[in-house]
């Protein structure tokens, strides 16, 4: 039995997006129902923020493998900061779900945060304790909840669910198309 916390709001913040994420040293694999342009403090340099992208950038400078699943096309801004890092273009692995709810961070299929905060500023992002959501979720390293978990994501990511989702006609990324 492994390690498991209970975090809110900005522990959110600190334990799942600063350090889970920058401890991943294989893959990264992140899902979300919601996703937009999240600034962070720069691991190592604290209070320079800087696009959560260009985290996720370096990551896979490192050779880390990185994949994401979102359930819908993220705006403009988010966009403006993806194109700034052109090894995200092709090294970043994406899938478009629109059925996707659940909200998870793995790191080597070893470590996991769950919970209700989307990879936003005002869900898991750097915004201020006035500005930002409500959240809760679990970090844990425990494979009781990590490996369902995981199963979870690449359920997903495998599109085991797609041949008879009533949601097709929604879906760019279905891999039975």
């Amino acid at each position: 039995m492994g390690e498991t916390r209970f975090l809110t709001n900005r522990e959110i913040y600190e334990q799942a997006v600063l350090k889970l994420v920058s401890s991943a040293k294989k893959r990264l694999w992140i899902a979300t129902a919601d996703i937009k342009d999240m600034y962070v403090e720069k691991p190592g340099l604290s209070k320079q923020m800087v696009p959560f992208l260009q985290i996720l950038a370096e990551l896979l400078e490192r050779g880390v493998a990185i994949r994401l699943i979102h359930a819908k096309e993220p705006g403009p801004a988010f966009r403006q900061d993806f194109d700034r890092f052109p090894g995200l273009w092709t090294g970043i692995e994406r899938v478009l779900c629109p059925r996707v709810h659940f909200k998870c961070i793995i790191a080597d299929g070893k470590r996991a945060y769950f919970g209700s905060a989307n990879l936003t500023g005002a869900g898991m992002g750097a915004k201020g304790d006035t500005r930002r959501n409500f959240e809760n979720g679990i970090l844990t390293d425990d494979p009781a909840y990590v490996e369902p978990l995981s199963e979870q994501f690449d359920s997903v990511w495998r599109g085991e669910h797609c041949r008879k989702c009533g949601r097709r006609d929604y879906c760019t990324d279905c891999p039975l198309q």
